[in-house]
């Protein structure tokens, strides 16, 4: 990637690009810096996603080697944190990807039906707008929303999870998940209107939501 430079200079001064700099220089001590700032929100992220905290870690783990491996030809043509974070989408997308072809194969294998959507470990009500009309049991609420969550398709979860953990701006989750900004916010909007459409008659009315997985995550 040639990276101009006005670019490289308004981008050296992201301190995280500086250490990245210097880990391109093979300075071990700053990429075990950036490994202490970014290993726990990456593996928030994943976890998120597969609902693993194993996996998590794994993915986390091959997203700081896939950085250590690409040191040499880094160039800083963007936030740290946003190159860091597409490298991640990368990851994300592949185990998704496995895991909903492994989960096609068991359904052929054993006939089982829809699975039911493994739950996600925190609240994001202020995605789609919705809180609590009444008093809920805390546990079960909690459970709702991740489940809700884990319903989206996986494109529309990224995108939420970005925004709203990250705080990643249009263009910013437009560059990780290689979109326009306009399609990221066509995309955060259905996945608030999906979260809303789920979680509006259980919030204000107690009514079980009915879990199917998106089949059109566009």
């Amino acid at each position: 990637m040639v990276v101009s430079e006005s670019s490289a200079r308004r981008y050296a001064l992201d301190p995280d690009v500086r250490l990245m700099l210097e880990v391109r220089g093979d300075d071990a001590a700053a990429f075990e810096e950036l490994v202490a700032r970014y290993q726990g929100r990456l593996v928030t992220l994943f976890r998120h996603l597969v609902g693993n905290h194993e996996q998590a870690e794994d993915l986390a783990q091959e997203v700081f080697l896939r950085v250590y491996r690409a040191r040499g030809s880094y160039q800083p043509g963007a936030k740290f944190s946003t190159w860091l974070f597409t490298i991640a989408n990368h990851a994300a997308a592949n185990a998704l990807r496995d895991r909903s072809r492994r989960r096609e194969v068991t359904l052929r294998s054993h006939d089982s039906g829809p699975l039911g959507a493994r739950p996600l470990d925190r609240m994001l009500l202020a995605s789609s707008g919705q809180m609590p009309a009444r008093q809920l049991d805390k546990a079960e609420a909690r459970q709702i929303v991740r489940m809700a969550l884990e319903a989206l398709g996986d494109r529309q979860r990224i995108a939420i999870l970005l925004s709203k953990f990250e705080g990643m701006s249009y263009a910013e989750i437009a560059e990780v998940m290689e979109l326009s900004p306009q399609a990221v916010k066509s995309l955060l909007w259905r996945a608030r209107e999906n979260l809303r459409e789920v979680l509006q008659p259980y919030f204000d009315h107690g009514a079980t939501p009915t879990w199917e997985a998106a089949d059109n995550d566009e």
